[in-house]
């Protein structure tokens, strides 16, 4: 992992949180309204599109362009750039553009940093709401309508207790689906559709496990950033490292993520 001083992790989030506000101005100008200017990325299936998903990673890549241009970008919507500094931000505008177009305030905007090791740093930020999280170098807050505080996972070691989230009830693939049924059989409560919200909630202390299938890098390096600065574990379905996507467990902590991950293998 490189290291970087105190002085450059400010500067970091600082660039980070301008992102996140010019991402909010596009993503709220377009929200609930009729022309969506909506597309769909697959000729079979359905991976929407919208003008506010385009208009939002615009505007954090000028955020980049004047105050980061060394670093490389990794963004949903326009591919890749890259830098000279061994650090690359790695950008969803609207994670969960479904809900978006629904009208449904779970989506959020992502933004993760990372370098040769990972992510590094993780905002999930939801705009609607007025929310924003954020984890790195081992601290993790959260901002809001209820003020700001620092937040972190969870104490819950027993899968009887514990609230699962997954964004799709079929997660991905019939034995994806079957594996995730057999620890959300364990678990108290299974909640569905919150997309990257679920991943915020975990790191805040309000749920104990998020067991998703079909991720891209972007969907989930900030989720990482964010869950682990808050004392969670986020490692793929062999208990490997997550952040190329595929499929992901978000855990509050060693133990539920142990206990999980037996059953996803079984």
């Amino acid at each position: 992992m490189q290291h970087i001083p105190d002085t450059l992790k400010s500067e970091l989030r600082r660039v980070a949180g301008l992102m996140a506000d010019a991402a909010r101005i596009e993503t709220l100008r377009y929200f609930r309204k009729s022309d969506l200017g909506l597309e769909n990325k697959l000729s079979q299936g359905f991976d929407p599109v919208t003008i506010a998903d385009r208009a939002a990673e615009q505007a954090m890549l000028k955020v980049l362009a004047s105050e980061r241009p060394q670093d490389a970008v990794l963004g949903e919507e326009f591919g890749s750039k890259d830098g000279d500094s061994g650090l690359q931000w790695v950008l969803d505008p609207i994670d969960g553009t479904r809900g978006y177009m629904s009208g449904t305030p779970t989506w959020g905007t992502l933004i993760a940093l990372s370098d040769e090791s990972g992510p590094i740093l993780g905002i999930i930020d939801q705009p609607y709401i007025g929310e924003r999280f954020f984890g790195g170098w081992g601290h993790a807050d959260c901002s809001g309508p209820l003020g700001s505080t620092d937040i972190s996972t969870r104490e819950t070691t027993a899968l009887q207790d514990a609230t699962i989230f997954t964004t799709f009830p079929e997660v991905g693939t019939a034995d994806e689906g079957a594996a995730f049924q057999r620890v959300a059989g364990e678990c108290r409560l299974t909640r569905y559709g919150t997309d990257c919200y679920a991943y915020a909630l975990l790191a805040a202390g309000q749920i104990d496990l998020v067991i998703e299938a079909g991720l891209n890098s972007y969907d989930i390096q900030a989720p990482i950033a964010l869950v682990q600065a808050a004392g969670g574990i986020v490692t793929n379905w062999e208990g490997a490292p997550a952040h190329e996507g595929g499929r992901a467990i978000a855990a509050a902590n060693q133990d539920i993520h142990r206990e999980a991950l037996k059953l996803l293998q079984a």
